[in-house]
């Protein structure tokens, strides 16, 4: 019988990206080699992560929230592309969570993600990349 370590999602506020993406849910977060922390968190990142246009766009330093909601460009060209690709790909809005986020505050939005990314079968974490389980596949 083989056992699986069960790796529960560790959402928390700083773990949600300013584009509305959940990062506990990332495969890049979840892998164990490589492991990214987060968008928001300073530490070891994949380069593409590094690079990426909306965590190093100056309009978002300027906005209240810290959120690409609030900037005055919103949603720019590259929050729509994103959003198509993460809608096509991985059947998630994050034009939505971003929406979310506005409406019901991080805290309600950080709730609603642990149910929505729990494994039935054990507990463990879904990938929104590849749909499975990080424990238990």
């Amino acid at each position: 019988m083989q056992t699986h370590r069960i790796i529960r999602m560790k959402t928390h506020k700083n773990l949600i990206a300013p584009c509305g993406m959940n990062c506990s849910v990332c495969s890049g977060f979840l892998r164990t080699k490589n492991k990214c922390v987060g968008c928001r968190i300073t530490g070891s990142k994949p380069g593409y992560c590094t690079r990426c246009i909306i965590i190093n766009c100056s309009r978002l330093a300027a906005t209240k929230s810290g959120f690409c909601y609030d900037c005055d460009e919103y949603p720019c060209k590259r929050m729509k592309q994103l959003d198509k690709r993460y809608r096509l790909k991985y059947s998630t809005s994050l034009l939505g969570n971003l929406e979310h986020i506005k409406t019901n505050g991080l805290d309600e939005f950080v709730r609603s993600e642990a149910g929505k990314w729990r494994c039935s079968a054990c507990g463990g974490t879904i990938c929104i990349h590849t749909k499975h389980c990080v424990s238990c596949n």
